[in-house]
């Protein structure tokens, strides 16, 4: 199963893993959209359903229905995110906690109520962010949730190692994808994240989901934090909150 799995990573998720072989539900807030996702999916077997990671009885009652499809249940991949920018200084708590809510506790869900049900042996693999490491000026949410996501990753490792059930997290660089294009729409950022890319070019979802599918097999794999992200994680992360500003600045009247 794959959570956010209707747009962007997620949705590049779902394909490759129909490609090789996997019946995919695919759970996301849009369900329209997750439904038309299923009708491009190879294979079959595949199905959508409608979960919001910020409530907790919509979670549980996504992964309840997972029980009662016919086969194992082997791989639960969790790309639901947002994000808001602000500093810390001006970003309203009520904003703060709703990325916190979503990209943590939302994760904390999925990788609670997904390890109830997984098969042994299986593999739980969340979508976490170089933000994870690295921090951003304005960003101070995400940042902080995503770190949060490392650690929860590494403890349920602990936890769930005894029954083979390998807990690991994917952590993206620049990929453009529906999170990444309001902040790209913004003159000059995408041109520094390239900048601090020593590979010189953002990332694919497609080679994101290559690693999803990866991590679903490595049988020897558990607690990790893959950094996908062309080498950026050694550089310095762009100031989005100062091209932001700068972007207000200039549309504004004289």
């Amino acid at each position: 199963m794959v959570i956010g799995g209707a747009s962007g990573i997620g949705a590049e998720i779902c394909r490759e893993m129909a490609d090789n072989g996997y019946a995919v539900v695919v759970g996301d807030r849009n369900i329209d959209a997750a439904q038309a996702l299923i009708g491009e999916l190879a294979g079959t077997g595949h199905a959508a359903a409608q979960v919001d990671v910020a409530d907790e009885a919509s979670v549980a009652t996504f992964f309840d229905s997972l029980s009662q499809r016919p086969g194992r249940f082997d791989v639960a991949v969790n790309c639901a995110g947002i994000t808001v920018l602000g500093l810390v200084t001006e970003l309203p708590v009520a904003k703060f906690r709703r990325v916190v809510d979503v990209c943590l506790t939302g994760a904390f869900l999925v990788v609670q109520h997904a390890a109830r049900h997984i098969a042994d042996g299986g593999a739980i693999i969340s979508l976490s962010s170089l933000n994870a490491r690295q921090p951003a000026v304005g960003m101070s949410a995400y940042c902080s949730a995503k770190a949060g996501l490392s650690m929860l990753t590494q403890v349920a490792a602990l936890e769930l190692g005894a029954r083979g059930v390998r807990v690991n997290a994917i952590a993206p660089g620049l990929v453009r994808t529906p999170l990444t294009s309001g902040a790209l729409g913004v003159p000059g950022v995408e041109s520094e994240y390239v900048e601090n890319v020593p590979l010189g070019r953002p990332g694919t979802p497609g080679e994101i989901a290559d690693a999803v599918l990866y991590l679903a097999r490595a049988q020897w794999i558990t607690g990790e934090v893959l950094d996908i992200n062309g080498g950026a994680h050694m550089m310095r992360y762009p100031n989005v909150h100062a091209h932001f500003e700068r972007s207000v600045q200039a549309g504004s009247p004289a």
